[in-house]
């Protein structure tokens, strides 16, 4: 074989093969969507549904709307649609304490009493850090509220707020258990934490997140809602399935709160705060650190539902199956969230849903299953 028709006959093989494996890849890319679209194959067209994405070595590579934002305007449900977090707003909160203490305004050892005076003697046991990993051991503030309305239904009892948290933990001398001792999770502390951004800052909650963090991520469409003060664009509203019939629960007297779950976002914001974390864009490695340092409280470890976890700043810190992990859930009415975040396998699985009958966190994780499990996709 003459040296010509060597290089020709290299240059054919090496095209065939790159063309081979761009059609393994491509294959293997279609079955996995065509997985994932099976796992929502029960979402209908004119029905509540969800938005999907997958992040993938910092790039999106699904991400997809199923059902519609409610049922009067039965607009589809796409990446810019934008739902109520719940709980998934927690990473936020934190995110802004944290900020604070990088610029020397606050400490993680400080106390209740240091920054709010007035509270209750128990306050001086209660530290930020507590707080944040959800052992301060504060009431729950649902608790309260149900001691004070009693059995009037809950589309007469008025909003709460964080500030109305504040008050009616002020209203109370003690906590549950005695602060560090045992991990319990805590609603109630992220409201106060809200409220401690506002003391710290000099600005409202959602003003601070606004241009602390979403608007230098250009996250241009994420809000902590506040009926009257600002609006949610391309909404979706939540729903629960009554006696057959979808009825839309969007609102109970809990929703108005912001630092434990009132923040309305899209996948499409939710990529571009995935890369910050990231490319640790907000806070460098280091001073994120704490975040995703589990807590030990004194009593033993920590356990939700009979099961061990472990928790951080606003993140669940629980392995899957060998994976290291940092995640979350939200409940709340209407809405269902999780997002799953691998950072070694730089892989991220966002599932929002605008309906109470799917677990997020269930959906999130078979979709997991597919890029950490399947051979080809590793």
């Amino acid at each position: 074989m003459t040296k010509s028709r060597l290089e020709h006959w290299c240059r054919a093989v090496l095209l065939a093969s790159v063309t081979i494996l761009s059609g393994v890849t491509l294959a293997s890319s279609d079955e996995v969507n065509s997985r994932i679209d099976n796992l929502f194959a029960s979402i209908t067209s004119t029905s509540p549904g969800a938005a999907v994405m997958v992040v993938r070595g910092g790039h999106p590579i699904f991400q997809r709307g199923y059902g519609v934002t409610d049922l009067r305007s039965l607009h589809k449900i796409d990446e810019h649609t934008n739902f109520r977090l719940a709980s998934v707003t927690k990473q936020f909160t934190a995110m802004a304490i944290m900020l604070l203490v990088h610029d020397g305004k606050l400490r993680y050892d400080q106390t209740l009493i240091d920054i709010f005076p007035e509270f209750p003697a128990y306050g001086k046991r209660v530290t930020v850090r507590q707080l944040l990993n959800h052992t301060s051991g504060l009431l729950d503030y649902e608790d309260l509220m149900a001691k004070q309305y009693g059995a009037i239904p809950d589309d007469q009892i008025p909003q709460i707020r964080d500030a109305g948290v504040l008050q009616l933990l002020e209203k109370v001398s003690s906590t549950k258990f005695p602060p560090g001792t045992k991990w319990e999770y805590s609603n109630s502390g992220y409201c106060v934490l809200a409220m401690v951004v506002e003391k710290t800052s000099g600005e409202p909650f959602g003003k601070f997140l606004r241009h602390r963090i979403f608007v230098p991520l250009q996250m241009s469409n994420t809000v902590a809602f506040e009926k009257g003060k600002n609006e949610v664009r391309n909404r979706a509203y939540g729903h629960t399935l009554a006696d057959g019939r979808w009825k839309e629960t969007d609102q109970s007297s809990t929703s108005a709160t912001l630092g434990d779950g009132g923040v309305y976002t899209s996948i499409e914001d939710l990529v571009r705060w995935d890369a910050a974390l990231r490319a640790h864009t907000l806070l460098n490695e280091s001073t994120m650190l704490p975040a995703l340092t589990p807590v030990q409280p004194t009593g033993g470890p920590a356990k939700e539902d009979g099961r061990d976890v472990s928790y951080g700043f606003g993140w669940f810190l629980d392995p899957y199956h060998g994976h290291q992990r940092m995640w979350h859930y939200g409940e709340t009415v209407g809405f269902r969230t999780s997002i799953q975040r691998f950072p070694v396998d730089e892989l991220t699985i966002v599932v929002l849903c605008n309906r109470v009958d799917l677990s997020a966190p269930d959906l999130a994780l078979k979709i997991a299953d597919l890029y950490l499990k399947t051979g080809s996709l590793k």
